[in-house]
């Protein structure tokens, strides 16, 4: 099984009915055949998992769809090389170097690799598929015209889920967050408990994005669920995606929406930590799925390195960073909750991914938020609110 940079997903070690042993990619982990497309018919939905005991494996079998994988790196886990600078605020998507964009298959495959990971002092199950939709903290600047889709549209929908009423939940990881005086908690709360409402006009863009049976994201009203100091412990100085997923999945069975596939949550690290490496990872924020709820890590951004692209105060406030970041992660768990089945470019790129440029602010009635445009099929463009030209 392998697989290039964006956009590019071959899986010849899972395609075909071979009813011989698993193929496996690495020590200890093993690619199983699992049900069929979303037809009844074609290949077989892969799923990766460690080699264990049947008992104990058959408790792991976590299917997903889609028909994009973004390149794989150790043992399959998806990279996501999405491009963000944030210090220039006229600046347009596709100018980093990438491969040629794939052709997006009718019905793809997308396999999680399931890991035990000790949390909340037990072990438990999760699954990582990659990191998507990543607001990039570092690389070369983009050009001066922003990208034109083609007549329908830039991104393509490929067969999977959306979220029809999302539901934001915030998860402040670590007793470290006592400790902050800079007005994160607030400042988050105020965006999510803005966005959803009859001012919002910057979410409704993702709405024109609909499932396969033509059910679209809706709003009728704020989008937070929830906010949850989780401050048992400090959070991890370094903790790997594993660590992040579970943790997601810790605040999904606090709020009780596992399994919700409206629910999201936002993984907040505190000031002096480096999830998943950042910010040496090239990476502002990134989102994925754990098998059993849509969610995003999200860094501390105020701090990013002097020079980072990460967008501290890209329109003077201090906390723009939080917004454009979390806004970028939120809109593109909406239309790709489940990476990468939902809408997606042949690139590789989501909605949020087309148009990291033309910052602005968005009044909401519980405050004004720095937010980046989002790409808009219907507007052939990236817009603030659809229709409105930008």
């Amino acid at each position: 099984m392998s697989g290039s940079r964006i956009g590019v997903y071959t899986s010849s070690a899972c395609s075909g009915g071979s009813s011989g042993p698993a193929p496996t990619l690495g020590s200890g982990v093993a690619v199983v055949p699992v049900g069929r497309g979303a037809s009844g018919v074609g290949p077989p939905r892969p799923v990766v998992r460690p080699i264990m005991p049947p008992l104990i494996a058959s408790a792991m079998n976590i299917t997903r769809k889609s028909s994009v994988r973004r390149g794989l790196t150790g043992l399959g886990v998806a990279l996501a090389v999405g491009v963000l600078p944030a210090a220039q605020l006229v600046v347009a998507p596709g100018a980093f170097a990438q491969p040629a964009p794939a052709p997006v298959a009718a019905s793809g495959t997308v396999a999680g690799i399931v890991h035990y990971v000790q949390s909340h002092g037990r072990s438990v199950p999760v699954v990582t598929h990659g990191r998507f939709g990543a607001y990039p903290a570092a690389g070369a600047g983009r050009a001066a015209a922003p990208r034109a889709g083609s007549a329908a549209g830039l991104l393509q929908y490929n067969g999977g889920t959306v979220q029809h009423s999302p539901v934001v939940y915030l998860d402040f990881w670590g007793s470290q967050w006592k400790k902050d005086t800079n007005g994160i908690q607030k400042y988050m709360a105020n965006m999510f408990n803005g966005l959803g409402t009859a001012q919002d006009t910057w979410s409704i863009t993702t709405s024109q994005y609909p499932d396969g049976d033509n059910n679209p994201p809706t709003f009728n009203g704020s989008v937070l669920g929830g906010s949850w100091s989780d401050s048992s412990r400090p959070a991890p100085a370094a903790a790997s995606q594993n660590a992040i997923a579970a943790e997601a999945d810790a605040a999904a069975a606090h709020f009780g929406v596992t399994g919700n596939p409206d629910a999201q949550i936002v993984v907040m690290s505190p000031h002096g930590t480096s999830p998943d490496g950042w910010p040496n990872s090239g990476f502002c924020a990134w989102h994925d799925y754990t098998g059993s709820v849509s969610y995003t890590n999200m860094p501390y951004e105020l701090d990013a390195p002097k020079g980072s692209r990460c967008p501290n105060s890209a329109l003077g406030g201090k906390l723009d960073a939080f917004s454009i970041v979390e806004g970028h992660e939120y809109a593109e768990s909406i239309t790709d909750p489940q990476p990468a089945s939902g809408w997606v470019a042949p690139s590789g790129e989501e909605i949020g991914d087309l148009c990291e440029s033309n910052f602005q602010k968005v009044a909401l009635p519980t405050g004004t938020f720095a937010m980046q445009p989002l790409w808009s099929n219907s507007d052939n463009a990236c817009v603030i609110t659809p229709g409105a030209g930008g």
